[in-house]
């Protein structure tokens, strides 16, 4: 009786570490996903506002419209690149502590 109950005891742990190692595959494979759409979304973002410029560039005569259209995207540039800084640290931090807890 005593080797029957260990055998279970003993697929029941091997069932358990599989269902850890599948989860954890799953959430890794969640935040490859969310790291290359966020890359994605960057790079979008960078392109349309350097063609923004380009069309600031080639179509406004006005330079003074034009240097205060510049400095407009400029800021947002400046904005888009703060909020990403600060998404990135969120991010570390986050992976970092599921790191630690998993140790």
């Amino acid at each position: 009786m005593d080797k029957n109950l260990n055998w279970q005891d003993i697929s029941h742990n091997i069932s358990e570490v599989t269902k850890k190692v599948k989860k954890k595959i799953d959430s890794e494979d969640l935040v490859d996903d969310l790291k290359e759409s966020l890359k994605s979304t960057i790079e979008n973002t960078s392109k349309l506002i350097s063609n923004v410029f380009n069309t600031i560039e080639s179509i406004i005569q006005d330079e003074e419209i034009k240097q205060e259209t510049k400095e407009v995207l400029q800021n947002i540039n400046n904005d888009l690149d703060e909020i990403l800084n600060v998404t990135k640290n969120k991010f570390s931090f986050i992976l970092k502590s599921d790191t630690t807890e998993e140790e």
